[in-house]
């Protein structure tokens, strides 16, 4: 990150996330062969299908049955010949981002929000975008006059705006404005105790054409779904059940061509934009997803979206149970507890923390007032900061963030996981912000256990810091073989550090770039272990609800657009290992 809030110094944040998730060998039986819309099965090679085993006419049927139009699929064979379907697989890609891609306007309904959505958002918003279309003259304005004329214009309140240039800074750009704006709706919104605040008057962008650029763009921070529809989750958030709350016994029935092994697992932030997750189920051979919210396997918020093919019944937790409470997880805390500060859990852990010049303004502000308990306002200020860092109560009138082992235990990571090693304190927290809750992820795995009690070969694609990794291991599920992906050299550092200190008797194979991944890669892969019997991880979510300066493009966005690289390296892994031996 460029400029993280943890420092002692500044209270500027930035949530430009690398990876907001966390990641997650026997020979295919003919039953786990993809199917075609007809019925028809096949066992091709899903990077070179041969011209003399399939016909254009059954390559059109693959590519159909993904979901591609017959037309866009006979383009495609045309530039790259019936040899080589990997090629082909990656121009229906490229065609379908194109023709996606937001390229008109769309109209604005309403102001829909979602209390859930603001785990991570914020307004895609330049500094260059900023000024070159005011149409005031401002030359005669200071800086500091300037940034809040612009803010107002934007459709802020004064209130808001001054309060970021309180924070922020005197020198702040626009962006870091709109940003920490952005962050305290976000609060605001995501906690369902917090009071509703009167309609804001529609921006008066709308008067100047700036707006308009920016739906044009997929950037209306009000317009947050598609259609200005919310996306409709479900209330509890416990998908086909979780460990400490009741629910009818889960039934569900798979598509054929999802059959596995290989087993895959995905996961992403459950609150994108309308669209994605139909696009997501699509790809992902029509599984729908398993929507959960770590709340309920942990005292910290953490909603997401599962889509899988691993069987749902006889689950299991890790046990012991993890705490549940903000009390429970952090007992020292109870001490200084008020008696006005309601919360039992924390809300989504993000990549950066409260800095110290904001937990000595919280403290000024508390000792100012001379009775046992503070007036209203007073406690409304610190509560609102309380739930945008995740605050803690550490002594009397005295705030601060959670410190890197907390996040640790939170997620459900062994104590100093991420310590150690040359990474920075800053490292840390953007490492576990982005990474799976561990608890939640076990739950769903652990029916790999009775399948795989000599080990398990896994492929884990945006590995994170080993979160699957960790909730095998505690399962009690032998790693033989795990192929680990992932682009930053800190993650892979303490993946290697982890594997080190727990002794594990398997083979850790890392790689850097999922791009590169490739079908012969993999084939060499599957003929030296016998094929891959999980394959897991979760994409970038940074253009889909990253609340950051990256444009929310969805999965045609340039981050979130890797997710079809999950489904390219998952779709060889199934067609190589359905090939006969």
């Amino acid at each position: 990150m460029d400029q993280n809030a943890s420092g002692e110094d500044s209270d500027n944040i930035d949530w430009d996330t690398e990876d907001e998730l966390e990641i997650q060998s026997s020979p295919l039986p003919s039953s786990s062969r993809l199917t075609y819309p007809d019925g028809e099965a096949t066992v091709d090679d899903a990077e070179a299908i041969s011209t003399t085993d399939l016909s254009h006419s059954k390559l059109i049927r693959h590519f159909v049955g993904m979901g591609f139009p017959e037309e866009l699929v006979a383009k495609a064979i045309e530039e790259n010949g019936g040899g080589n379907s990997e090629s082909i697989l990656e121009t229906l890609l490229t065609h379908s981002a194109l023709e996606n891609s937001p390229q008109q306007e769309q109209p604005v309904d309403s102001d829909h929000y979602s209390s859930d959505y603001y785990e991570n958002f914020g307004d895609d918003l330049s500094d260059s975008d900023s000024w070159c279309e005011d149409e005031e003259n401002t030359d005669s304005l200071s800086g500091k006059e300037k940034a809040l004329s612009f803010l107002k214009k934007m459709g802020y309140t004064m209130e808001e705006a001054s309060i970021a240039m309180e924070r922020c800074g005197p020198d702040a750009s626009v962006d870091e404005l709109t940003d920490f704006i952005c962050a305290a709706q976000m609060a605001r919104a995501a906690d369902p105790f917090f009071p509703e605040l009167p309609e804001k008057p529609k921006r008066k962008l709308l008067e100047n054409g700036m707006w308009k650029r920016k739906k044009h763009r997929g950037c209306d921070s009000r317009n947050m779904f598609d259609d200005g529809e919310p996306l409709r989750l479900p209330n509890p958030m416990i998908g086909y059940g979780v460990p400490t709350e009741l629910c009818p016994t889960p039934y569900r029935n798979l598509p054929e061509a999802a059959a596995g092994p290989p087993y895959f697992y995905y996961e992403n932030v459950a609150l994108a934009p309308k669209g994605v997750w139909d696009t997501i189920k699509r790809f992902l051979y029509d599984v729908e997803p398993e929507f959960v919210d770590s709340k309920y396997f942990c005292a910290a918020a953490r909603k997401r979206g599962y889509v899988h093919n691993l069987p749902i019944q006889n689950r299991f937790p890790l046990v012991p149970l993890p705490p549940r409470t903000i009390k429970e997880a952090l007992p020292l805390t109870r001490r200084w507890w008020p008696a006005w500060d309601t919360r039992t859990k924390l809300n989504c852990l993000q990549t950066c923390i409260g800095s110290a010049k904001l937990t000595e303004r919280l403290r000024k502000a508390l000792e100012d007032c001379y009775d046992d308990e503070p007036p209203a306002h007073v406690q409304k200020y610190v509560m609102d900061e309380c739930r945008k860092w995740n605050l803690v109560w550490v002594g009397r009138n005295k705030l601060a963030p959670l410190e890197c082992d907390e996040v640790e235990m939170l997620l459900g990571f062994p104590k100093n996981h991420t310590r150690g090693g040359g990474i920075s304190r800053t490292d840390r927290y953007k490492s576990l912000g982005n990474s799976f809750q561990v608890d939640t992820v076990a739950y769903h795995l652990s029916v790999l256990k009775d399948l795989f009690p000599g080990g398990i070969n896994m492929l884990s694609l945006f590995s994170g810091i080993g979160g699957a990794e960790v909730a095998l291991h505690k399962l009690g599920v032998p790693l033989k073989t795990v192929v680990s992906v992932e682009k930053s050299e800190v993650n892979r550092n303490i993946v290697r550090g982890w594997w080190e200190q727990t002794n594990q008797k398997g083979t850790l194979i890392d790689f850097e770039d999922v791009t590169r991944v490739d079908g012969d890669q993999l084939e060499q892969l599957i003929s030296n272990i016998g094929g891959f019997d999980l394959v897991i991880g979760g994409s970038p979510c940074n253009n889909l609800a990253g609340s950051n300066r990256h444009h929310r493009d969805g999965l045609e966005g340039k981050e979130s657009s890797l997710f079809y690289d999950f489904f390219r390296i998952l779709d060889l892994v199934k067609c190589i290992m359905a090939k006969p031996n």
